[in-house]
């Protein structure tokens, strides 16, 4: 049985984290950042944790399950 690949599209937008959990960025931070505030653009810099329910899509794109 031959190994299931990594989702290369994956691999550059999550992280792993020590506990297992995975890490996410924010969206909405990359243009049109003038009519933005900056409470909302400070806030978007800060990383995240992906939801329960996306957990186990993308731990297969991550051929982690």
């Amino acid at each position: 049985m031959p190994k299931i690949k990594t989702n290369s599209g994956a691999k550059k937008r999550f992280a792993l984290t020590g506990s297992g959990k995975i890490k996410r960025k924010h969206a909405f931070k990359s243009h049109i950042l003038t009519k933005k505030t900056k409470k909302q653009k400070r806030n978007l810099t800060h990383s995240g944790l992906i939801a329960k329910v996306d957990a186990g899509n993308v731990k297969s794109l991550l051929a982690l399950k």
